[in-house]
Order: C-alpha cells, then sequence, then structure tokens
C-alpha cells in the first residue's frame, strides 16, 4: 500500500511478519544486502518537506507498518498489512541472523548504551554473534567522510546484518548510504530499540501498547520533543484518512 503522494509517496512493500522474515532469512542465507524501513507517521510529516530523506527512503528495498495508525488506515483501504515496530523487530531478526550464521552489527546511541544491547541481545538469543559496534559522535552527518569511514569498517568486519538507532531522518539517510558503500549487508533502522533494550530509555508498559497508547507515554517522558512531533502527527491523519478512503478496493 502507498502512503503520500507525488515524490513524497512510499510503498509499504511487505504486509505480513511471516513474509518479512521470509525474505530476510533469504537474503542473510544469500549474503544479499538490504535496507529495511519501518514506516511511521512521524517519517509521513517529514518526508514531503525532506527531499534527501524521501530520496533515501526510495532507496530502502524492504518497508514495513510501524504505527497502529498505519495499520488502521490500511485496513481502511482494505489493503491490510501487519504491525511492525522495529523495536519488536530486533530480537527475532537477531535469531535469523543466528540461525544463518550472520554476524550482526549495532549502530548508534551512545557506547554504553550499545555495549548493554550486545549482551541483552546474546543473553536472549543463542550462537548470536555482535561483529561490530559503533556509536557515531555528536552532530554526525550520515552521508558524509564520517559515516562512509564507519561503513567500510563495517563491511570488513563481517557482519551481514545491522541495526541502526540514529533516529529519523538519519537512519535512513545512512542506510541508503549502506547499500552502495557495503552492498552485502542488511539495514534496519529501528529508532530507540537499542535503549530500550539496554535500560537506557524505558519503553511503554505493555498494556499501553496493546491499548495503543504508548505516543501518550512517550510524550509524557519527553514533552518538550514529542508534543511537537505528535501534533504534527495528528495534523496529517485527517488527510491520510480520506487517501485510505479513495485507495479502497
Amino acid at each position: 500500500m502507498n502512503f503520500g503522494k507525488g515524490s513524497a509517496s512510499i510503498e509499504v512493500n511487505i504486509a505480513t511478519q511471516a513474509a518479512l522474515f521470509h525474505e530476510v532469512t533469504r537474503r542473510l542465507t544469500a549474503g544479499e544486502g538490504f535496507a529495511l524501513a519501518t514506516l511511521n507517521l512521524d517519517h509521513l510529516t517529514k518526508l514531503p518537506v525532506d527531499p534527501v530523506f524521501a530520496d533515501a527512503y526510495k532507496a530502502h528495498d524492504l518497508v514495513v507498518a510501524d504505527g497502529r495508525p498505519i495499520v488502521w488506515l490500511s485496513h481502511l483501504a482494505h489493503q491490510p498489512l501487519e504491525l511492525m515496530p522495529g523495536s519488536d523487530m530486533i530480537v527475532p531478526l537477531c535469531e535469523l541472523a543466528a540461525r544463518s550464521n550472520v554476524p550482526v552489527a549495532l549502530i548508534g546511541s551512545s557506547d554504553e548504551a550499545l555495549a548493554g544491547a550486545a549482551t541483552a541481545l546474546c543473553a536472549r538469543v543463542a550462537d548470536l554473534r555482535v561483529a561490530f559496534t559503533h556509536a557515531p559522535p555528536y552532530g554526525f552527518d550520515p552521508s558524509g567522510d564520517v559515516a562512509d569511514a564507519i561503513l567500510a569498517e563495517l563491511a570488513d568486519s563481517g557482519a551481514g546484518l545491522c541495526f541502526i538507532a540514529l533516529g529519523a531522518p538519519k537512519q535512513e539517510v545512512f542506510a541508503a548510504r549502506g547499500r552502495k558503500i557495503a552492498p552485502n549487508v542488511g539495514f534496519a533502522s529501528i529508532g530507540a530499540g537499542l535503549d530500550f533494550l539496554s535500560g537506557h530509555q524505558v519503553r511503554a508498559p505493555r498494556l499501553m501498547r496493546m491499548l495503543a497508547l504508548e505516543w501518550l507515554w512517550r510524550a509524557a517522558q519527553s514533552p518538550r520533543r514529542m508534543v511537537p512531533r505528535y501534533a504534527k502527527c495528528f495534523a496529517i491523519l485527517p488527510g491520510l484518512f480520506l487517501e485510505a478512503l479513495q485507495r479502497r478496493r
């Protein structure tokens, strides 16, 4: 299903977890790289006003639905998608990597958070190997020389799956760059997922997530940053609602 219009239109091309895991397993086994993006409302507010972000998104091979509004809109359009938040995909994707004997890499956040996430993942996933970690410096340019150096080091590390926790749009721009410099690596942009695993951020309780209230938890945790973001998200919902109605099959 497509979301947005014109040059900012993005297709969610993987509808189910089963389809995602099948395709990732195929690519890991074949040593074939990919870039995985998890589309949410925040991304849809940024894409029309950030052509670099839009171009990077279009370079992604796999796009899934992250956020219940995206899923609800897909059902309204009679093109149903499963909910696949990036944070929930980390452990299952690590399990696929371990079964395929593919080492993983972690990029983003801080050295402490990455170390904590690596420890947590190795404790939860048998035979998982973390081959590379890197926390870019403050003000990091995901398409600059520093990014190229990190990607070159990643390509030499032996890692076949890289989790990027830089936030949008940096992580998607970095992943698109990685498809050129490290074409045999799979890149998965997962936002705050590594911070959740390491305990550096506290995710909303499961009940709030089940009730689609994770946004409220995050707004309460960081109101100055998150309240304006969610206001923009709510503002585009009426237009997306009308688009979904028009796309009914």
